[in-house]
């Protein structure tokens, strides 16, 4: 739980914290925990939660040592993108690696080892062949069996770029294969692509190649 705004007091079975602007507590899958307002409410919070076998397959059955930390530039930028247009990939690429860091650290659990190049050869293999694990980071590592954390530090640390970047440049392959074929509906392209729009489409083939689909088109046809 992420609180933007006021301040309210949190009690579970160990004890109660003030949580302050700018403060992010973790609590337990279903855990009991009670509220109250002193300052008479007026808080504003955003609360991610994680299935308990989610947790587990990240964290293990240990708990937190403390249970609060400080939101930082990174966790409050992952925040703010929970609401764009790659919510499926790339925000949850971003926010799971956060939450892995920052809950990781608080539990006194040892980060991943060594990559698994056999996970990650396998995810490759699922995004190049757009297979149907592959529409979202959660989904595709409950397919390889692993947790999402691991699978994003380990493709990292193997490929050289994140998941999502690796997935974005493929897509973006495909983009300009049908521009060069002829392709003409980019509004189509965009949906069957698996974008979410064709302003995303347009925004992620410019960052990866530096034109818009429209002024590709314009290139390749000149060749």
């Amino acid at each position: 739980m992420l609180n933007r705004r006021g301040r309210f007091r949190r009690r579970t079975r160990r004890g109660a914290d003030d949580i302050e602007p700018g403060t992010a507590y973790v609590g337990l899958p279903d855990e009991p925990v009670e509220f109250a307002h002193p300052g008479g409410g007026g808080d504003r919070c955003t609360s991610v939660r994680m299935r308990p076998d989610l947790w587990l397959s990240v964290f293990g059955d240990r708990r937190p040592a403390r249970e609060t930390f400080h939101v930082d530039a990174a966790v409050a930028l992952a925040h703010r993108r929970l609401t764009g247009p790659d919510v499926a990939f790339g925000v949850a690429e971003s926010l799971v690696r956060l939450l892995g860091q920052r809950v990781g650290a608080l539990v006194h659990r040892p980060l991943p080892g060594e990559p698994d190049r056999r996970v990650v050869a396998r995810a490759r293999a699922a995004v190049l062949a757009d297979a149907p694990e592959a529409v979202g980071l959660v989904p595709l590592a409950a397919a390889l069996e692993v947790s999402p954390y691991r699978l994003s530090r380990a493709f990292s640390q193997e490929v050289g770029v994140s998941l999502t970047r690796f997935r974005n440049r493929v897509r973006v392959n495909r983009v300009v294969d049908r521009l060069e074929a002829g392709e003409e509906d980019l509004a189509g392209l965009a949906v069957e692509l698996g974008f979410a729009d064709q302003a995303h489409m347009t925004r992620t083939v410019r960052q990866h190649v530096g034109y818009t689909p429209t002024s590709l088109r314009r290139l390749l046809a000149r060749r």
